[in-house]
């Protein structure tokens, strides 16, 4: 199984961008989807979860309302919008998927997903 994290690059405050995870490999069940990222010097952090089914979505409570998360299972792709965007987000984002179902008091945990993307670099300047 393999991620790959695009749609990084530099924003200037107040602008968006929209991240994508394509997932490729074989995956014989369904599988939860999760975004993470690593601001310069700090450790990763959480940002959004998303089921396979699409009806549970979760977010870090900072980003609430700015940052959404969402899938196409037809095209094994995650995405991540993100408006609105501060200096604060910068960062490496990356994608994660774990096998099988996300649970609720685990899936804001790095540990708790099984691949990982390479990363894309979001930097918030003007």
């Amino acid at each position: 199984v393999q991620l790959q994290a695009s749609g990084g690059g530099l924003v200037q405050p107040g602008g968006s961008l929209r991240l994508s995870c394509a997932v490729s490999g074989q995956i014989s069940s369904t599988y939860g989807m999760g975004w993470f990222r690593q601001p310069p010097g700090k450790d990763r952090e959480f940002v959004a979860a998303i089921r396979y089914s699409d009806r549970g979505k979760y977010y870090a409570d900072s980003l609430k309302g700015r940052f959404t998360i969402s899938r196409d299972n037809a095209k094994n792709t995650v995405y991540l919008q993100m408006n609105s965007l501060k200096p604060e987000d910068t960062a490496v984002y990356f994608c994660a998927l774990k096998i099988g179902r996300l649970i609720l008091s685990s899936l804001k945990q790095a540990n708790s997903y099984d691949y990982w993307g390479q990363g894309t670099l979001v930097t918030v300047s003007s």
